[in-house]
């Protein structure tokens, strides 16, 4: 896959969220990839390194799950794991390479337990098998840290997010001047292709030809910094901010370190008017196989192609669907310290109850 990849990314933070969590959303962007669906997979620790596992040899493996920039591909553009990791593509050139960003993603959240140990097995995996042409920029997240890495080939810079709300840029590298951490030998390697003459700051996405040029306003009011950013409110800012001829899907990850971290998605394009469905660590997840595209080699899901059948009569019903499994969902989160099996149906659930308004 050559294509570039885009995803209109939001962080939201304390002192702006509600209950100490850390808000992710984001925005799978790409014109030329519309009318292909985008899955949304489970996976057991048995099958998250299936067929790779040789990149990681000494990790212990973790549940994940996976939204894929389209069927058949091994990785995904974004995800989460049981221990409350979320990795998600802002930006990337071209998808090429032994490892790809979306298999770096894919891995990345099979060994984590947190954001740190995410950033340093993608530094790892970066360092043995980038591709030199790669460019690409990741969000990395758990309850209590949120990273942005910016890659270049085997060079990378990491800045760290500490709080408020951030719209990150889309179009190319998003780590410039502010960045704790880079590779040891980035000076060097610039001096030697004559993009840094030693003096002064390293602008890594310039030295690189990758400077941004996307709006990173707010899409909307700008949140208020007292505690009331909640994950509708981020529902909302990824419908402001989606373009109805680029957006393929929408996904929220909202991170909680006191409690039960949920994620959601689309798993359908316009994000507009599509409808957010939750997914928890429960003991036995089940998504609904119409997530899922048929074996045969299709590129779209019967959930992707019944959305694209629906009347304009049906979201405003999908719309209240959506409001009271917030509503059960915050509920049943507040209440309970653990996900029993009552979960394990949840995004199935309720993606089929969508699909009902669709036929």
């Amino acid at each position: 896959m050559s294509d570039s990849t885009q995803g209109n990314c939001f962080v939201a933070m304390p002192p702006n969220t509600a209950s100490d969590t850390v808000i992710i959303g984001r925005n799978s962007e790409n014109p030329s990839l519309v009318g292909v669906a985008q899955e949304v997979a489970y996976y057991e620790p048995s099958e998250s390194l299936e067929g790779k596992a040789h990149y990681l040899p000494d990790c212990t493996p973790l549940r994940v799950v996976l939204q894929k920039p389209s069927p058949g591909v091994w990785g995904g553009d974004c995800g989460s794991n049981e221990r409350s990791v979320s990795i998600a593509i802002t930006w990337a050139n071209e998808i090429k390479g032994e490892v790809t960003v979306y298999d770096v993603i894919r891995l990345a959240l099979a060994s984590s337990e947190t954001a740190d140990d995410a950033f340093d097995c993608i530094l790892e995996l970066i360092t043995r098998y980038g591709d030199d042409d790669a460019k690409f920029s990741l969000i990395v997240g758990d309850p209590t840290k949120v990273w942005i890495i910016s890659c270049a080939g085997k060079n990378w810079a990491g800045q760290q997010i500490l709080k408020g709300v951030h719209h990150l840029p889309n179009d190319g590298m998003a780590v410039t001047k502010d960045y704790e951490k880079s590779n040891e030998d980035l000076g060097e390697t610039l001096r030697k292709r004559a993009r840094w003459d030693g003096e002064g700051e390293i602008d890594f996405a310039a030295a690189f030809d990758s400077t941004p040029t996307a709006s990173t306003k707010w899409c909307g009011d700008k949140p208020p910094d007292d505690g009331t950013f909640t994950v509708t409110d981020m529902f909302e800012t990824l419908r402001s901010a989606a373009k109805e001829e680029s957006s393929r899907s929408a996904s929220v990850f909202v991170l909680s370190k006191n409690g039960i971290s949920s994620h959601w998605f689309t798993a359908t394009p316009n994000t507009s008017e599509s409808v957010f469905k939750p997914f928890v660590f429960a003991p036995k997840p089940k998504i609904s196989p119409l997530t899922k595209a048929p074996p045969d080699g299709g590129s779209v899901t019967l959930l992707h192609k019944l959305h694209g059948q629906r009347k304009v009569s049906a979201l405003e019903h999908l719309k209240a669907l959506e409001a009271a499994c917030v509503e059960e969902v915050t509920a049943y989160l507040k209440e309970h310290p653990t996900v029993t099996e009552e979960l394990d149906e949840l995004m199935k659930d309720c993606v089929e109850a969508e699909v009902k308004f669709y036929r």
